[in-house]
């Protein structure tokens, strides 16, 4: 979708992916440009190339999206906001191909993970893809009639491929949250907001139970630890917290991180999402 007057926003895999539907809604008459991974993303709006880009960071089935997390601790980009998009897949085919026809069928992996009853009733073969709409773009370019691609229905419309069946996830309950980036920090409103922050403790007993005390009192959303990349058995501990980071009881906690951890980075201050976004328009919450 483009409109010669919004702003840029990057997002990784081709266009129909939910990528790009997070991107739609990351700013108003927003125009889309997809990029082949996550760090050509953030690359992207580092260089200017892009005014923000999305980047998926858990999914509600799947858990974690630890390369975008890494990547969100290595770049000195800022977190802007939050989209949370309801993932609604569909089962699509050349025009004129019939579900008996079917025997293998396309997509990228977490995507056929989370099919699995549809693919084993039919006996089908699963193929893994580099994303969902590029499953349905090189479906569309192959001709392969015995071939099926699992992507959203703004895929299957851009590709001009006929949808046999939508919703076919295992469970209803899906959705991918994707942080928004900008070389920008945004500016404070009214909303409710969260706080995300990355840090590192020494490894002294005790010393991360003491450090997370720190955050006593606050509502923390999420809380994991990841390995860190440059030192063995060493971790990094990401957090997002309700509330924003000038927020006095906020403000206060993340001083006292900062004065324990070995390493702390605020990687963002934002709005948080209101309710979810899907091919529609904005809907309710998970």
């Amino acid at each position: 979708m483009r409109n010669a007057s919004g702003p840029t926003v990057a997002f990784q895999g081709n266009p129909g992916s939910y990528g790009e539907i997070a991107a739609l809604h990351a700013a108003p008459g927003a125009n889309t440009r997809g990029y082949p991974t996550f760090h050509e993303v953030a690359r992207a709006v580092e260089a200017g190339e892009a005014a923000c880009g999305v980047l998926p960071v858990e999914n509600s089935l799947m858990g974690a999206i630890h390369q975008s997390i890494d990547l969100l601790s290595d770049t000195d980009l800022h977190v802007t906001g939050e989209v949370v998009v309801r993932v609604s897949h569909c089962l699509m085919a050349l025009p004129g191909v019939a579900l008996e026809d079917i025997r293998r069928v396309a997509s990228q992996q977490p995507a056929l993970d989370q099919c699995t009853a549809l693919i084993r009733r039919h006996g089908w073969q699963p193929v893994a893809a580099h994303d969902t709409a590029g499953s349905a773009k090189n479906l569309a370019q192959s001709g392969e009639r015995d071939l099926a691609a699992i992507a959203s229905a703004r895929a299957a419309e851009l590709y001009g491929l006929n949808i046999l069946a939508r919703e076919i996830e295992d469970e209803p309950f899906n959705y991918t949250r994707f942080m928004i980036l900008s070389r920008h920090e945004p500016a404070r409103s009214d909303a409710p907001h969260k706080t995300s922050l990355v840090f590192a403790v020494r490894h002294t007993p005790g010393f991360l139970v003491e450090t997370l005390g720190e955050l006593r009192g606050l509502n923390l959303s999420r809380i994991e630890s990841r390995p860190r990349r440059d030192r063995a058995w060493s971790y990094l501990i990401y957090v997002d917290i309700e509330g924003h980071a000038q927020d006095p009881q906020v403000a206060q906690a993340l001083a006292g991180v900062l004065r324990k951890a070995s390493y702390a980075k605020i990687i963002g201050s934002y709005p948080a999402a209101q309710g979810t976004v899907g091919e529609g328009g904005v809907g309710s919450g998970p």
